[in-house]
């Protein structure tokens, strides 16, 4: 099937991904039956009933899929589910494209073992490429399997495991072929609505303002950087000029942070080895990929007056315009939301 779609060339990654699928899906044990066992750790099995209770929150109150997703456990032993790896031209902040049968084209390559995604990661600054490896918790298959809760998702606080659970069936409900922004966006955007109306269910307070506020301050400083980098890249000056002005560009963005930190959230130290470790292009992709239109989704809610059909109704009415149309509409939200574009 490979080789008819025209990826004969990746033949052994498709056998990697079909084979990291799998053993996945053979390792799924009921999530019922592991919180029964009495051998499991108490802890685990406390995880595991507020996973199940969020699962039938996300389809009673969010309306989302209500299948088996979400019902069964995976043990990984490992940190991370898969390893995205991106990658960028020397000279430019746009990913290269990876495309796929289904997905359409996306902004990294996944890979199930941390060793071959070093080889590529490898390979692919051989040929001159900046690139970046990011370990990712979950994943969805939009709803082709039963995705199953993995380990990887319980070494986050419960509003992480809660709101990954509602982002990735969300993406089971609505998923636009080679638009990674627009995917992204949506699910952030009814992951933290649906955050927020987990805890109103429940009596609870709803999140931390002040963490949110750094999270979107510090992204501003890295979208500002890429935006700077791009300009600088536009110039068409020759390699040696370009290469020192990316390193400038870098490095007055980890003074700029020091200044923005000290000022505003003085005794957080929360990224400073992000900002201390390797910056290139590659490693600013993930910055504003999963929320660039948050805000504009946050307004089509408002519009829909919070009714999640009514609301996943206008983002698919949106997913199926031509993409021109489709981020026009986005923008025009974007403005009425009142956010900087």
């Amino acid at each position: 099937m490979a080789c008819a779609l025209g990826a004969c060339a990746d033949l052994r990654y498709y056998a990697h991904v079909t084979h990291g699928e799998s053993a996945l899906l053979l390792e799924r044990r009921s999530v019922r039956k592991v919180i029964a066992n009495p051998a499991t750790d108490p802890r685990l099995a406390v995880r595991l009933r507020l996973s199940q209770q969020a699962r039938q929150f996300a389809t009673a109150q969010l309306k989302l899929p209500d299948n088996r997703s979400y019902t069964y456990y995976v043990e990984l032993h490992r940190p991370y589910v898969v390893w995205n790896v991106y990658a960028t031209p020397r000279f430019s902040v746009d990913a290269v494209p990876q495309c796929f049968p289904i997905a359409g084209c996306v902004a990294y390559r996944g890979w199930f073992d941390e060793k071959k995604a070093l080889a590529s990661a490898r390979q692919l600054r051989a040929q001159g490429k900046d690139v970046y490896i990011g370990g990712v918790p979950a994943y969805s298959t939009l709803g082709w399997f039963a995705d199953p809760i993995l380990s990887s998702m319980l070494r986050w606080d419960d509003d992480e495991l809660v709101g990954t659970i509602f982002h990735e069936l969300a993406h089971q409900l609505i998923y636009v072929k080679g638009d990674t922004a627009f995917n992204e966006s949506y699910a952030m955007f009814v992951e933290d609505q649906g955050v927020r109306e987990w805890h109103r269910s429940r009596g609870e307070v709803e999140g931390n303002d002040r963490d949110q506020a750094m999270d979107d301050g510090f992204t501003q400083l890295v979208l500002d950087l890429r935006g700077r980098l791009k300009k600088l890249y536009a110039s068409d000056g020759d390699e040696p000029s370009m290469e020192a002005g990316k390193q400038r560009a870098i490095a007055d963005f980890r003074a700029r942070y020091v200044a923005w930190r000290d000022k505003y959230w003085p005794g957080d130290h929360r990224y400073d080895k992000w900002v201390s470790g390797p910056i290139n292009n590659a490693t600013l992709l993930p910055f504003g990929l999963y929320d660039q239109w948050e805000p504009a989704f946050a307004e089509l809610f408002k519009q829909a007056d919070g009714q999640w059909p009514d609301f996943y109704a206008r983002v698919r009415a949106l997913g199926k315009a031509p993409r021109a149309q489709r981020e026009a509409g986005l923008r025009s939200l974007l403005s009425m939301s009142g956010k900087p574009q």
